[in-house]
């Protein structure tokens, strides 16, 4: 049987084992698994790639999607230029050790969902959090020319700005708002990114990573102000599916 999974911590957040388990019953794909592996440090990674033989493929979450960098003997270009990668291809080769190629499918999976959203704007651009899944966020606003500024609670750079330094103006002066942060993240669904949502307009498009809830506070805010919405669910199907479709190929 071939094993596929997933490895970060913790993972009861995690979606991916049910999406799987789902698609192979829906499309009757035999003899394929999808496990959840809760490493508490990247360094198990070796140890567990040991004894699962049959794993060919991993999507990897928080907090390993830079760390595991290390592990990869080889790296697709874009999740190089993204700096983060969260799905890894396991090429085995009877008596070899296994060779890891890392990628991000999560450009892909965030990129057609915004596209359908905004047409032929090219709006400024906010991304709320500058951990992992930002990168990719940063990546394809850069490949469709938009402009952005990072906000995050400790800035570490003088272009970055804090959630104090935004204002009513400065909301307003960018209407694309993209959540990378776990605001609002089952269970800590009454909880959201600081900012000054009166700044919102209709004009604006929200994007929550979060998928659980489907419409986070963050996202109910900015309904509110008749802004498009999008949540983290279409982003997690379509970087699902491009794993599979990398591991198959």
């Amino acid at each position: 049987m071939k094993k596929f999974g997933l490895i970060g911590y913790p993972l009861g957040h995690s979606f991916s084992k049910g999406y799987f388990a789902e698609k192979f019953r829906n499309e009757n794909i035999r003899d394929c698994s999808y496990e959840n592996y809760p490493l508490e440090h990247i360094a198990m990674l070796e140890q567990m790639l040991e004894h699962e033989k049959d794993l060919y493929g991993l999507n990897v979450t928080i907090p390993y999607k830079q760390q595991v960098f290390t592990y990869l003997h080889e790296i697709d270009p874009e999740a190089e230029k993204v700096g983060a990668v969260n799905c890894i291809k396991i090429i085995r080769h009877q008596g070899k050790k296994a060779h890891l190629k890392g990628f991000n499918t999560d450009t892909y999976g965030f990129e057609v969902p915004l596209i359908q959203a905004l047409g032929r704007q090219e709006p400024k651009a906010l991304i709320l959090g500058t951990g992992g899944a930002s990168k990719a966020v940063s990546y394809i606003l850069e490949k469709h020319h938009m402009s952005y500024r990072y906000v995050s609670r400790k800035p570490k750079r003088r272009d970055i700005f804090s959630y104090k330094d935004l204002t009513e103006g400065i909301i307003r002066e960018h209407t694309l708002i993209v959540n990378t942060s776990p605001a609002g993240m089952y269970p800590n669904t009454d909880t959201c990114p600081d900012i000054p949502y009166e700044g919102i307009t209709a004009d604006h498009i929200l994007y929550d990573l979060v998928y659980n809830p489907e419409k986070t506070l963050f996202l109910r805010k900015g309904e509110k102000k008749n802004a498009t919405i999008i949540n983290g669910l279409p982003m997690l199907h379509l970087q699902a599916e491009r794993s599979w479709e990398i591991w198959n190929e």
